[in-house]
Parts: structure tokens; sequence; C-alpha cells
């Protein structure tokens, strides 16, 4: 067995596709990364830190050609990280927040983002919408700030996703909102649809059985070398350690949407991230978290906060209804499962 400790390749400015002035903003942690393996059974795996998440990279194969995949792909994510942010000072996502509504050039990939994002929205009813970007910066989750009602209230006059216009022309893409108030947060999005392109990636670059994980943003393909399909543990929405069971997966993706996984207690009173767009306050529902399976990593992601936010009776109805919802893990106050199969 051979194992090696952080030695990723470093991702340098040349690695990246130059857009403007975004390659120059600073991610926190950008540095890190520890690359282990190939383990007993032939694992390499390459952890970093993207998205203010830990993003984990499994594959089998030869190991420098494995390690060199990784490697590309740690490169795209900080490609992706600078277009996508919504607190980097040069993203994309960040020069249409201040543009005060003027039409703003971006990069084909934040163009379609947007457009799959605006999808989802409209498929949601409500219950999901990219332009709630001013209603969840007046919480803090990490603080246990709750966000001023009078402030909040101002902000939800600005949330609505049909002022959001991508163009895609013959001297490029732009965005632009009919409100100038307005203001976009990916965050709810834009992880599925980048979890797909990192699969394509490292399917281009050679590698045919292998995990891409996101944060509880699962892409699986291929197999294990044994045979046996890849199997993700189904969370434990009051545990962040324990798993409730296991689903297994072959060429599909799981995402996972929880109360708990930003949260805070004030005065007796939990209140979560998912935020509801009608009222700017955290979305009551009977479900504690929720996992989606689909084919491809931006439909999980897509519908799983409108999922959690329908709760478990409407919420499964609603999966019924969608065909490309190949699987939904509803768990409940007291860890009951619910499930379409």
């Amino acid at each position: 067995m051979n194992t090696s400790h952080n030695n990723c390749r470093a991702t340098t400015q040349l690695d990246r596709p130059v857009v403007d002035q975004v390659s120059h903003d600073t991610i926190p942690y950008e540095d890190y990364c520890q690359t282990t393996g190939p383990n007993e059974a032939g694992m390499i795996t390459q952890q970093f830190l993207a998205f203010n998440t830990v993003i984990t990279l499994q594959a089998f194969g030869d190991p420098d050609h494995v390690r060199a995949a990784f490697d590309a792909a740690r490169a795209q994510c900080r490609t992706y990280e600078r277009l996508f942010s919504r607190t980097l000072a040069h993203s994309d996502i960040a020069r249409i927040n201040n543009a005060g509504g003027k039409r703003v050039s971006i990069s084909s990939d934040t163009a379609k983002l947007i457009q799959a994002a605006l999808y989802y929205c409209q498929q949601a009813d409500g219950l999901f919408d990219i332009t709630i970007g001013k209603a969840v910066a007046l919480w803090n989750f990490h603080e246990g700030t709750i966000a001023p009602e009078k402030q909040l209230k101002a902000a939800l006059a600005h949330v609505n996703w049909k002022n959001v216009h991508v163009e895609q022309t013959n001297d490029g893409a732009f965005a632009y909102l009919d409100d100038p108030e307005a203001a976009l947060d990916l965050g709810g999005i834009a992880k599925g649809w980048m979890a797909d392109q990192l699969t394509e990636l490292l399917e281009s670059e050679g590698l045919s059985n292998f995990i891409v994980n996101l944060g509880g943003n699962v892409v699986v393909r291929g197999e294990k070398p044994n045979g046996q399909p890849w199997r993700v543990g189904l969370q434990d929405p009051f545990n962040k350690e324990g798993i409730l069971g296991g689903i297994e997966l072959t060429n599909a993706s799981a995402v996972t949407s929880g109360t708990y996984e930003r949260s805070f207690t004030h005065d007796g009173k939990t209140y979560h991230h998912i935020l509801d767009p009608k009222t700017g306050y955290p979305v009551e529902t009977d479900a504690a978290g929720v996992t989606v399976v689909t084919r491809n990593s931006l439909d999980a992601e897509g519908y799983s906060t409108t999922l959690l936010a329908l709760g478990i009776e409407r919420g499964l109805a609603f999966a019924k209804m969608h065909p490309e919802i190949l699987n939904v893990f509803f768990v409940d106050q007291e860890r009951g499962i619910y499930t379409l199969r």
C-alpha cells in the first residue's frame, strides 16, 4: 500500500481560464489539499476546500492518472468558485448584484447555471428563489444572528426570480436584473450543476469508477472493483456523524438537504438556513432532512430544497409527478424514514 499526504499539485493562475479580474479573488483555505492512497482496495482519495465545504474525490485506477484527473477537477472548482460566489468581489454573481440592474457580461458557465436555476425556481411554486440573496445576507447562522424584521420585510420586496434575465449572443453571455435592488444567491443550486461538470471532466480524463462528493452532494460512476455498487449513507439529521441506513447507487446522484446543516437556537427556538422566499424566515416543515436520488446531480440539488420545504406528504406527491426523481428519502423529527419505493 502506498499512502501520500498533501501532495496535490499547485493550481496556479496559469492553470485557470482568466476571466477579467475573477482570478485575483482569494478563496479561503485555497491552498489546503490532501491526497491519500491507494488504500488496500486500490482507492485514491483527494480532499480540499471549496464553496465553503469539504470536497472529496475518490477513484480506482492508475495512481498517477487518477491524481492528475483530480488536480484538473480541483482547478475547475477554483474557477467555478470565483465565478459563482456571492461574496467574492469580482465574481459574476457579485458583479450582477452590484450592477444596479445594468446588463453585465458574464461567463458562459455562469449563464448556463443561472438558466438552469431559473427552471427549478419555476418548478418550485415559490419555495425556491435565487433572488433571495439580500434576505439571506441578513441572517448569520454561524454567529446566531436573526434577521431584523424591518430589514427582512424590505428585502423580500425584491425577491422575484422572474426579474432575472440571461442572454446568450454572438458577442458572449450577459445577465441583468429588472429590479436593481435584487440580489442573486445560487448557493441552493450551484453545487449540483458543478458536480455534474466535474463528473464529465473526470470521465473525459479517462476515469470510470469514481465518486464526486461536494459536501453531501454525491455523484457516482461505475462500481467498486468487486462489482458491487457504491453505497451512500443516509444522513441522520440529528447527528452529523451518524447515518440511518445506506443507499445503493449506480451511475446516479444523491443530494441531501436538511434543517441541521446550518442552524442555531435562540430563546428556545431553532432557526435553520432554508428560508421561505415568501417570509424570509426558515420554512416550517415536518421533514428534518431529505435525500433525493436522480441520474444527474443538478436535478437532485434543484429539487431538494423544494421537497424539504413541502414537507413529507406534499413532497412525496411532488416527487411522484417528476419522473426524473428516481427516489426520495424523507426523515422526520423522530428519525422515521418515508420513501417512494
